[in-house]
């Protein structure tokens, strides 16, 4: 399958920004899962391109002159590859372990720690966890707007619904109390379901010796319709666009992603 991207941030502020830098996350990686076929990033200034030291592509994009305004685009083309759907890759030499890292996002407390140990099972590790996922959803359910971007696993388990990120740091917050290492997937989904936005995020576990994927807010390992975009320890290492300024008084920031399925017979 193949699947057009096109997602656009728009920053505007209430004064002239003195300088700006943005983190930008927003380039896919070749994996045995997907093949990038096109992909370009469309911004206001020349952008450093590196790898960050999860292993995903980084471009810092620095503004050093007044601005009021700043729109970044990422679009594409990828392929989604069949039978890929269930291990992850992309590790990049670094160590599952570092995976077991505790953020404030995702810090379990008891009731997490609690929760989580109600339904593992160490003979069977996939099974409990997917067991755990759907338990987690029906005691999450999706709900938009109930929370924040910097509302961490506990509060969000304690006020029993969330998006996608919250799900995922929930879930995050689940494995590595039980020592798992578990990491956070940021990207695209593509879906009919017009309640789910098409920016997406997923967690990938560490269970005998390979990543596997699990979407926890469509309760599914399968990421036959799923775009990575990045990973780290929490949203704040994978989020699409992260940045820091000078000035500007109060931000308003527009964001709009659009996933379509490429017609084969065109």
């Amino acid at each position: 399958m193949q699947l057009t991207i096109e997602h656009k941030t728009c920053f505007s502020y209430q004064n002239p920004v003195t300088q700006s830098t943005q983190y930008l996350r927003l380039t896919p990686q070749n994996s045995v899962h997907q093949r990038i076929i096109s992909w370009e990033l469309r911004l206001p200034g020349d952008a450093v391109c590196t790898t960050d030291a999860w292993g995903n592509v980084l471009h810092v994009l620095t503004l050093d002159t007044p601005h009021q305004a700043i729109e970044i685009e990422a679009r594409g083309v990828v392929e989604i590859i069949d039978g890929g759907e269930f291990a992850a890759d992309m590790n990049h030499g670094l160590s599952p372990l570092v995976y077991l890292r505790l953020s404030t996002l995702t810090q379990p407390d008891e009731a997490i720690r609690d929760f989580a140990r109600r339904y593992y099972r160490m003979e069977a590790p996939l099974e409990s966890l997917e067991r755990l996922m759907g338990e987690l959803l029906l005691k999450m359910p999706y709900q938009p707007g109930s929370t924040r971007v910097t509302d961490c696993a506990a509060k969000v388990f304690a006020a029993g619904s969330g998006v996608c990120q919250d799900h995922s740091h929930v879930f995050l917050a689940c494995c590595r109390s039980l020592q798992i290492p578990a990491r956070y997937v940021s990207g695209y989904l593509y879906t009919d379901n017009v309640e789910h936005v098409a920016t997406h995020a997923w967690v990938e576990v560490w269970i005998d010796g390979n990543w596997h994927s699990f979407d926890i807010t469509n309760n599914t390992r399968s990421t036959r319709q799923h775009l990575k975009l990045a990973v780290g320890v929490d949203y704040l290492d994978a989020c699409p666009v992260r940045g820091m300024r000078l000035g500007g008084g109060s931000e308003d920031m527009q964001a709009v992603a659009a996933v379509q399925q490429v017609n084969s017979q065109q």
